[in-house]
């Protein structure tokens, strides 16, 4: 028998995740480093679903509310292996190739703001994530005044030079 549920992940609004899928305890230590040598000031809070032994969530960061965050959604998750990790004063592509790198990761499912719904498989063995609603569908096609809007945003923000 297969069960299939929707987890809404809880976060606000302009907070960022990512979620992901990894395969080793040292998943914790390793993350942690890489982002904060990303990135020494960022803001974050991880959580990792241990898939054997004492099978805990564990845990790291650098903020008590996006750790205990981080806590909460991986508790609503409960997937083997999967981690969830929230940051604050930075974007996910300023420490997602670092996060990618790290010979545990197995996968990225999304790094994102906007609102997600994890697909959760639960068989006899546990659960696992199938896959991810990452915000809502398009509402058309860009046209030139949304070309010369997403221009001037990223320039605005400082991703492309002005």
């Amino acid at each position: 028998m297969i069960e299939i549920r929707i987890i809404d992940i809880v976060k606000p609004a302009d907070l960022n995740v990512i979620i992901g899928q990894t395969h080793f305890i040292k998943t914790v230590e390793d993350m942690h480093e890489a982002i904060v040598s990303a990135v020494p000031n960022i803001k974050f809070g991880l959580a990792f679903c241990e898939a054997s032994g004492a099978r805990l969530i564990r845990w790291t960061g650098n903020d008590e509310e996006l750790i205990k965050l981080a806590r909460k959604n991986a508790e609503k998750i409960a997937a083997g292996h999967s981690f969830i990790l929230f940051i604050k004063e930075a974007f996910p592509i300023n420490i997602l190739n670092q996060i990618k790198n790290l010979p545990e990761v197995c996968s990225i499912y999304c790094a994102t703001a906007n609102p997600v719904q994890l697909l959760v498989a639960s068989t006899n063995l546990g659960n696992g994530i199938l896959g991810v609603v990452d915000g809502q569908p398009p509402l058309g096609i860009e046209d030139e005044d949304g070309i010369a809007w997403r221009k001037t945003f990223l320039r605005d923000i400082g991703y492309k030079v002005k």
